[in-house]
Protein backbone atom coordinates (compact mmCIF):
# COMPACT_ATOMS: atom_id res chain seq x y z
CA UNK A 1 0.00 0.00 0.00
CA UNK A 2 1.61 3.73 -0.76
CA UNK A 3 1.30 6.59 1.28
CA UNK A 4 -0.16 9.74 0.59
CA UNK A 5 0.41 12.65 2.46
CA UNK A 6 -3.03 15.34 2.39
CA UNK A 7 -2.85 18.78 3.90
CA UNK A 8 -5.42 20.99 5.16
CA UNK A 9 -5.62 24.69 6.83
CA UNK A 10 -6.63 25.83 9.95
CA UNK A 11 -9.13 28.84 9.72
CA UNK A 12 -7.25 32.43 8.44
CA UNK A 13 -7.94 35.88 7.87
CA UNK A 14 -11.63 36.16 7.99
CA UNK A 15 -12.71 32.63 7.18
CA UNK A 16 -13.66 31.22 10.48
CA UNK A 17 -14.34 27.61 9.33
CA UNK A 18 -11.59 25.80 6.74
CA UNK A 19 -12.75 23.19 4.62
CA UNK A 20 -9.68 21.54 4.23
CA UNK A 21 -9.50 20.56 7.50
CA UNK A 22 -12.69 19.09 7.67
CA UNK A 23 -11.39 17.20 4.62
CA UNK A 24 -8.26 15.65 6.17
CA UNK A 25 -10.19 15.12 9.29
CA UNK A 26 -12.79 12.80 7.36
CA UNK A 27 -9.83 11.27 5.30
CA UNK A 28 -6.97 10.52 7.66
CA UNK A 29 -6.23 6.76 8.30
CA UNK A 30 -8.57 5.83 4.59
CA UNK A 31 -7.57 3.93 1.97
CA UNK A 32 -8.74 5.09 -1.00
CA UNK A 33 -7.55 3.02 -4.04
CA UNK A 34 -4.36 1.91 -3.51
CA UNK A 35 -3.22 5.04 -1.18
CA UNK A 36 -3.67 5.23 2.75
CA UNK A 37 -3.89 8.67 3.61
CA UNK A 38 -1.76 10.19 5.99
CA UNK A 39 -3.48 13.73 7.24
CA UNK A 40 -1.91 16.70 8.52
CA UNK A 41 -3.24 20.26 9.55
CA UNK A 42 -0.70 23.05 8.86
CA UNK A 43 -0.75 26.57 10.48
CA UNK A 44 -1.62 29.37 8.21
CA UNK A 45 1.81 30.81 9.52
CA UNK A 46 4.79 31.48 6.90
CA UNK A 47 7.60 30.86 9.11
CA UNK A 48 5.86 27.38 10.15
CA UNK A 49 3.78 26.02 7.66
CA UNK A 50 6.81 25.10 5.45
CA UNK A 51 8.60 23.66 8.17
CA UNK A 52 5.90 21.03 9.35
CA UNK A 53 4.69 20.00 5.97
CA UNK A 54 8.53 18.64 5.36
CA UNK A 55 9.02 17.44 8.63
CA UNK A 56 5.79 15.79 7.72
CA UNK A 57 7.31 14.25 4.83
CA UNK A 58 10.56 13.35 6.87
CA UNK A 59 8.52 11.53 9.27
CA UNK A 60 5.91 9.53 6.88
CA UNK A 61 8.27 9.20 3.94
CA UNK A 62 5.09 9.32 1.55
CA UNK A 63 4.76 8.61 -2.11
CA UNK A 64 2.57 11.59 -3.35
CA UNK A 65 2.27 14.74 -1.86
CA UNK A 66 -1.33 16.76 -2.37
CA UNK A 67 -2.26 20.13 -0.23
CA UNK A 68 -5.50 21.81 0.25
CA UNK A 69 -5.92 24.88 0.44
CA UNK A 70 -9.42 27.35 0.48
CA UNK A 71 -9.99 29.48 -2.12
CA UNK A 72 -12.72 31.62 -0.88
CA UNK A 73 -14.79 32.98 -3.91
CA UNK A 74 -13.32 30.64 -6.21
CA UNK A 75 -15.98 28.33 -7.93
CA UNK A 76 -14.92 25.32 -8.92
CA UNK A 77 -11.74 22.91 -7.66
CA UNK A 78 -8.56 24.01 -8.63
CA UNK A 79 -5.73 22.43 -9.05
CA UNK A 80 -3.02 24.42 -9.26
CA UNK A 81 -0.15 24.52 -12.08
CA UNK A 82 2.89 26.55 -10.42
CA UNK A 83 4.14 27.69 -7.29
CA UNK A 84 6.55 30.74 -7.59
CA UNK A 85 9.38 31.32 -5.87
CA UNK A 86 7.50 34.62 -3.69
CA UNK A 87 5.56 35.44 -0.64
CA UNK A 88 3.49 38.64 -0.62
CA UNK A 89 0.01 39.73 0.58
CA UNK A 90 -1.85 39.72 4.02
CA UNK A 91 -0.65 38.84 7.36
CA UNK A 92 -0.67 35.30 8.33
CA UNK A 93 -2.31 34.10 12.34
CA UNK A 94 0.98 34.65 13.88
CA UNK A 95 0.78 38.57 12.16
CA UNK A 96 3.96 38.87 10.07
CA UNK A 97 2.82 40.39 6.67
CA UNK A 98 5.40 39.18 3.93
CA UNK A 99 6.97 42.52 1.25
CA UNK A 100 7.24 40.05 -1.59
CA UNK A 101 10.49 38.19 -0.37
CA UNK A 102 11.70 34.78 -1.97
CA UNK A 103 10.62 32.07 -0.38
CA UNK A 104 13.93 29.78 -0.76
CA UNK A 105 17.01 32.16 -1.79
CA UNK A 106 19.04 30.35 -3.71
CA UNK A 107 15.55 28.30 -5.08
CA UNK A 108 14.32 28.34 -8.56
CA UNK A 109 11.67 30.77 -9.76
CA UNK A 110 9.07 27.97 -9.93
CA UNK A 111 8.28 24.86 -9.89
CA UNK A 112 5.71 22.90 -11.59
CA UNK A 113 3.02 20.57 -10.17
CA UNK A 114 4.00 16.97 -10.84
CA UNK A 115 0.28 16.12 -9.68
CA UNK A 116 -1.95 14.47 -12.68
CA UNK A 117 -3.50 17.98 -12.72
CA UNK A 118 -5.44 17.37 -16.23
CA UNK A 119 -6.18 14.15 -15.26
CA UNK A 120 -8.05 15.05 -12.06
CA UNK A 121 -9.84 18.22 -13.38
CA UNK A 122 -10.93 15.18 -15.98
CA UNK A 123 -12.49 12.85 -13.45
CA UNK A 124 -14.01 15.70 -11.64
CA UNK A 125 -15.70 16.44 -14.94
CA UNK A 126 -16.77 13.20 -15.31
CA UNK A 127 -18.50 12.79 -11.97
CA UNK A 128 -20.19 16.26 -12.56
CA UNK A 129 -17.71 18.09 -10.30
CA UNK A 130 -16.94 21.75 -11.86
CA UNK A 131 -13.04 21.76 -11.69
CA UNK A 132 -10.62 23.72 -13.98
CA UNK A 133 -6.89 24.40 -13.86
CA UNK A 134 -5.19 26.90 -12.10
CA UNK A 135 -2.17 29.13 -13.66
CA UNK A 136 -1.50 31.22 -9.85
CA UNK A 137 -1.63 29.71 -6.32
CA UNK A 138 -1.17 33.17 -5.40
CA UNK A 139 1.94 34.43 -2.97
CA UNK A 140 -0.28 33.56 0.37
CA UNK A 141 0.47 30.89 2.38
CA UNK A 142 -0.76 27.79 -0.23
CA UNK A 143 2.07 28.81 -2.62
CA UNK A 144 4.80 28.92 0.29
CA UNK A 145 3.58 25.44 0.93
CA UNK A 146 3.39 24.46 -2.99
CA UNK A 147 6.90 26.02 -3.31
CA UNK A 148 8.62 24.35 -0.06
CA UNK A 149 7.10 20.81 -1.25
CA UNK A 150 8.12 21.04 -4.58
CA UNK A 151 11.66 22.30 -3.76
CA UNK A 152 12.38 19.65 -1.18
CA UNK A 153 11.30 16.90 -4.01
CA UNK A 154 13.85 18.73 -6.19
CA UNK A 155 16.84 19.07 -3.80
CA UNK A 156 16.26 15.25 -2.41
CA UNK A 157 15.65 14.08 -6.26
CA UNK A 158 11.94 12.59 -4.52
CA UNK A 159 10.55 11.61 -8.10
CA UNK A 160 6.97 11.56 -6.32
CA UNK A 161 3.42 13.08 -7.08
CA UNK A 162 3.07 15.94 -5.45
CA UNK A 163 1.48 19.61 -5.33
CA UNK A 164 -1.50 22.21 -4.37
CA UNK A 165 -5.24 22.07 -5.05
CA UNK A 166 -7.30 24.78 -4.18
CA UNK A 167 -11.59 24.35 -3.17
CA UNK A 168 -14.23 26.66 -2.46
CA UNK A 169 -15.78 27.56 0.59
CA UNK A 170 -18.50 25.19 2.05
CA UNK A 171 -21.79 25.91 2.91
CA UNK A 172 -21.47 26.02 6.79
CA UNK A 173 -18.70 29.28 5.30
CA UNK A 174 -21.13 30.68 3.26
CA UNK A 175 -23.64 31.25 5.91
CA UNK A 176 -21.51 33.49 7.45
CA UNK A 177 -19.53 35.19 4.35
CA UNK A 178 -22.00 35.42 1.08
CA UNK A 179 -20.03 33.66 -1.42
CA UNK A 180 -20.00 30.70 -3.96
CA UNK A 181 -19.88 27.15 -1.98
CA UNK A 182 -19.91 23.64 -1.77
CA UNK A 183 -21.49 21.13 0.69
CA UNK A 184 -18.74 19.54 2.88
CA UNK A 185 -19.47 16.00 1.48
CA UNK A 186 -19.12 16.93 -2.10
CA UNK A 187 -15.49 18.58 -1.54
CA UNK A 188 -14.92 15.47 0.56
CA UNK A 189 -16.00 12.56 -2.38
CA UNK A 190 -14.24 15.50 -5.10
CA UNK A 191 -10.72 14.84 -2.70
CA UNK A 192 -11.43 11.34 -2.91
CA UNK A 193 -11.81 11.72 -6.85
CA UNK A 194 -8.68 13.59 -6.63
CA UNK A 195 -6.48 11.10 -5.13
CA UNK A 196 -7.73 8.14 -6.92
CA UNK A 197 -6.33 9.79 -10.24
CA UNK A 198 -2.61 9.46 -8.71
CA UNK A 199 -3.05 6.15 -9.72
CA UNK A 200 -3.12 7.59 -13.80
CA UNK A 201 -0.42 9.81 -12.95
Amino acid sequence: MKKLLLTGFEPFLDNPINPTAKIIEALDGKTIASWTVEGKLLPVDFHQAGKHVLEAIQTHQPDAVISLGLAAGRQMITPERIAINCQDGAKDNAGYIPLGEKIQETGADGYFSTLPIQAMVNKLHANTFPAQISNTAGTYVCNHVMYQVLHACKQQEKEIPAGFIHIPASHELALKKTMPSWSQSDLTKAVELIISCLEEG
